[in-house]
């Protein structure tokens, strides 16, 4: 899994069990956390707006062009960079 978040930055929540802080479906930025990666946790902007860790299994991660990354950062928080 470390190789596959090293290129992607989104995931999408497919069990939100135990967890008000998100909803089924929906799209989450990650954060780069190898620590939490070798536990099979992601560390994930999640409804709070805050970045926590959650189990792996409770997402699909997903990889997008670097195009589409700009435009869905763009559309949440106006001027994100890829990098931050």
């Amino acid at each position: 899994m470390t190789q596959i978040l090293n290129h992607c930055k989104f995931a999408i929540c497919i069990i939100n069990e135990g967890s008000d802080d998100l909803q089924v479906w929906k799209l989450y930025k990650l954060l780069d956390d190898p620590k939490a990666l070798l536990e099979d946790y992601l560390r994930v902007i999640d409804e709070s707006g805050e970045d926590y860790l959650y189990p792996a299994n409770r997402f699909e991660i997903v990889e997008f062009s670097k195009l589409i990354e700009q435009r869905i950062l763009a559309s949440v928080v106006p001027n994100t960079s890829l990098n931050g």
